[in-house]
């Protein structure tokens, strides 16, 4: 299974951008999906993530209210919609795989519990 991410780059404080996955290699219907951050100088950190039959669940702090996580099982592709975007969401964001989840409607938050990680994109934004 291959995910690669795209859609990062630098952006002004206010504005929007909308990262993309692409999964390859797997059914992507029988994936969990979800999106990490890492910002210099600290630990990756999850964002959101979107359960099988596409419950989505966010970090409270971080994306609750700005992102907004969605996929397309034809496509095989997770989306993470970010408006309003601040400073500090500079990070590169990843996307992850968890092909383990037996309840269709769960998701992690917990990174050990993905099997699948993309490479990462980049993210900054400025103020």
């Amino acid at each position: 299974v291959y995910l690669v991410e795209s859609g990062g780059g630098t952006v002004q404080a206010g504005t929007s951008l909308r990262l993309s996955c692409a999964l390859s290699g797997g059914i992507f219907s029988a994936y969990t999906t979800g999106w990490f951050r890492q910002a210099p100088g600290k630990e990756r950190e999850f964002v959101a993530a979107i359960s099988r039959r596409s419950d989505s669940y966010y970090n409270v702090g971080s994306a609750k209210g700005r992102f907004t996580v969605s996929r397309d099982n034809v496509q095989n592709t997770m989306y993470l919609q970010m408006n309003g975007l601040k400073p500090e969401d500079t990070a590169v964001y990843y996307c992850a795989a968890d092909g383990g989840t037996a309840n269709s409607g769960y998701c992690s938050t917990w990174e050990p519990h993905y099997d699948y990680w993309g490479q990462g994109t980049q993210v900054t934004v400025s103020s």
